[in-house]
């Protein structure tokens, strides 16, 4: 890095590298004893004030400035879960998009570029954050590009299909000096939000058991040929919504000390798994198991937790992918608010053995707190919550072998 702070004219950021040597100078001057015959302490503070200045200055500019953003695709991830954020979202500018066949994104954005190709977009050098939302086994070969390119990055779910790719994405990252975020937007759906907070109040006690479950009814294969065709290693459910149920539990209680893996194919003519089923022991004797199939005509609650002082039970009820789909923006009211009746219910016991319920009022759900956070991460270095270390247990898990 040059160290140099360069604000291209259509005001996309650039990280400073240089920032943190200045407030380490100003620690130094600040906790400095003395001086040495070598250091005019006047010198010394006018410099140090000058820089303080050029921070405050950089910082002020910065905060001003939107995060200009190109997305690769424009199919349903696109349109649904990342157009309509870096539009609405105060810190963000969406400046590109990569269609290669019909060109709609105009339609819905009228100031909006659209490339034909990836390597278009990643030559727009007024674009900072690169939207990686291709088929799932192209993650690893854009990011990479992308990072190359000079661009930070926010990976789609799954980031990449094995260890081998994360290590190597991990060390461009590290020589491009560009960051690499991972997208688990269901971190912030409403029911995961209550889940959470119920969990961590304490009022079930220590937990014992905790069950998640992604369920659908889908016989037929689906028209995506890379999620249906056994070639590629991320096909298959448990590369789809896996990561999903996975991160939730990494999210909440971090690496397992071990785990099992069973996955199996029941929809006729399928290559790839449409059933998963992972075990994961934790110490303290907590035992989680997350599931998904696309064979389940009645869904199961999606959220089951025990613990010695209580239980909680929780639908699948987060509407925001509907809202997006019917074409409810981020900035609407309503937008991912439970609808009534849809609150989960908590069941703890007393000191007296005395069973108490209730139901919480729930969660709204918000996938523009993961954005928000990327602001956050850029702008304030403040840490991004999905750790390059969640994604790496994520990917250690979803590459396993069947144990059974």
């Amino acid at each position: 890095m040059d160290g140099k702070c360069d604000f291209p004219k259509e005001k996309s950021i650039q990280i400073c590298e240089d920032r943190s040597k200045i407030r380490q100078d100003i620690l130094i001057f600040i906790s400095r004893p003395y001086f040495g015959p070598t250091v005019h302490r006047s010198n010394y503070k006018k410099n140090i004030q000058q820089q303080i200045t050029l921070l405050q200055q950089d910082h002020i500019k910065m905060k001003k400035t939107k995060i200009n953003t190109g997305i690769l695709s424009f199919g349903m991830s696109g349109r649904v879960f990342h157009a309509p954020f870096v539009h609405t979202n105060p810190h963000f500018n969406l400046v590109a998009v990569v269609e290669r066949s019909q060109k709609i994104a105009h339609e819905l954005y009228p100031e909006i570029k659209s490339y034909d190709t990836v390597d278009q977009l990643l030559a727009d050098d007024t674009i900072t954050l690169v939207i990686v939302n291709t088929p799932n086994h192209t993650h690893f070969e854009f990011a990479t590009e992308a990072l190359k390119a000079g661009k930070h990055v926010l990976i789609e779910k799954p980031a990449v299909e094995n260890i081998t790719q994360f290590n190597k994405l991990s060390e461009v990252s590290k020589k491009s000096g560009k960051r690499i975020f991972f997208y688990q937007n269901r971190r912030y759906d409403s029911h995961f939000l209550d889940v959470k907070k119920v969990i961590e109040s304490g009022n079930l006690g220590k937990l014992t058991e905790v069950s998640f479950r992604f369920d659908r009814y889908k016989m037929e294969l689906g028209q995506k040929y890379f999620k249906e065709n056994n070639q590629y290693i991320s096909s298959g459910l448990t590369y789809d919504l896996g990561p999903h149920i996975i991160d939730q539990a990494i999210a909440l209680f971090g690496k397992p000390s071990k785990f099992s893996k069973t996955t199996s194919i029941n929809r006729p003519d399928s290559q790839v798994a449409d059933y998963f089923h992972y075990h994961l022991r934790y110490p303290n004797e907590l035992n989680v198991f997350l599931t998904g199939s696309l064979a389940v005509a009645d869904p199961l609650p999606a959220f089951v937790v025990h613990g010695t002082k209580g239980s909680f039970i929780k639908t699948m009820a987060d509407v925001q992918e509907q809202q997006l789909i019917d074409g409810m923006l981020p900035n609407n009211p309503s937008y991912g608010v439970e609808p009534n009746g849809s609150a989960g219910k908590l069941v703890t016991i007393d000191n007296t053995n005395q069973k108490h319920i209730s139901y919480p009022l729930p969660h709204k759900g918000d996938y523009n707190l993961l954005f928000n956070a990327i602001y956050e991460n850029l702008v304030n270095e403040v840490e991004y919550p999905i750790t390059m270390d969640h994604i790496r247990w994520q990917i250690e898990m979803l590459s396993a072998d069947n144990s059974i």
